[in-house]
C-alpha cells in the first residue's frame, strides 16, 4: 500500500498564504497524493500549479460549520466549479442534523450533488461525525447513500473531536461500496492512517501528510 495515492494534502487555516499553497502543490507533486485540499480563495492558483499532474484540486464549502442555506452553498459550488476545482467537500447543514430536520438535509444534499455531478466533479458530504452519535451517523447514512454521493467525510478537522476507526467502520457498514469514505481530522501519524484505511478509508485529509508518508517510509524498511 502506497499511503500517499490516499491522501488529500491539506492546508485550511484562515491565514493561509500564497507561500503555503504553492509548498502544498509542491509537495503533492512530488509526493504524488491524491489531491490537494485548498480554501475556494486559491483554486484557481492550484489549479494552474498542477496543471498537467493528476494531482486533483478539492476544496470546501460551507466550511466549517455548515449552517449557511442552500442557495449560498450552490453559488460556492458554482464558482469553485468555474475555477477548475475537481472534487467539492461540502459540510452539510450540522444544525438541521441536531434539530432532526431530515427533509431540510436531503433537498440540500440533493441539490448540491445535482449541481456537482452536472459539471462532472465529485462531492464529498463532511457530516462531522465528532458531534453525532451513533443514531445520526447512521441516519445521515441512510439519507445521504440514495442521493449518490461520491464520498462521505468524517470531520472539516474544526470540530472538538476528528476521525474515528469507529465512525468510519460504522459507515462502512451502513454505505454502499459505490461510496467511498474520507477520514480527515487529527490524523497524525502513520499508525493511525493505517488503522482508518483498514477500518474502510479510501481517502485521508491530512495537514501533516510528509510525517505520515516518511513514516510509512521507515515501518516498511
Amino acid at each position: 500500500m502506497n499511503i500517499a495515492s490516499y491522501i488529500d494534502h491539506t492546508i485550511l487555516k484562515p491565514t493561509t498564504t500564497v507561500a503555503e499553497v504553492e509548498r502544498l502543490c509542491g509537495e503533492a507533486k512530488e509526493y504524488k497524493f491524491a489531491a490537494v485540499c485548498v480554501p475556494p480563495y486559491y483554486v484557481l492558483e492550484a489549479k494552474k500549479l498542477l496543471e498537467d499532474t493528476d494531482v486533483k484540486v478539492a476544496t470546501v464549502v460551507g466550511f466549517p460549520f455548515g449552517y449557511s442555506t442552500i442557495t449560498a452553498k450552490i453559488e460556492e459550488l458554482l464558482l469553485a466549479i468555474e475555477l477548475g476545482a475537481d472534487e467539492l467537500d461540502v459540510v452539510h447543514n450540522i444544525a438541521a442534523m441536531k434539530n432532526g430536520d431530515w427533509d431540510y438535509l436531503e433537498k440540500e444534499i440533493a441539490a448540491c450533488t445535482e449541481v456537482v455531478h452536472e459539471a462532472g466533479r465529485k462531492i464529498k458530504v463532511i457530516v462531522e461525525s465528532g458531534v453525532m452519535n451513533v443514531e445520526e451517523l447512521i441516519a445521515c447514512c441512510n439519507l445521504y447513500a440514495p442521493l449518490g454521493i461520491d464520498f462521505m467525510k468524517t470531520s472539516t478537522g474544526y470540530a472538538e473531536h476528528g476521525a474515528s476507526t469507529e465512525a468510519v467502520k460504522l459507515m462502512r457498514a451502513y454505505l454502499p461500496e459505490s461510496i467511498q469514505i474520507k477520514a480527515s481530522g487529527g490524523i497524525r501519524d502513520y499508525a493511525f492512517a493505517k488503522e482508518l484505511i483498514d477500518a474502510g478509508a479510501n481517502r485521508l485529509g491530512c495537514s501533516a501528510s510528509l510525517k505520515i508518508v516518511s513514516e510509512q517510509v521507515t515501518v516498511n524498511r
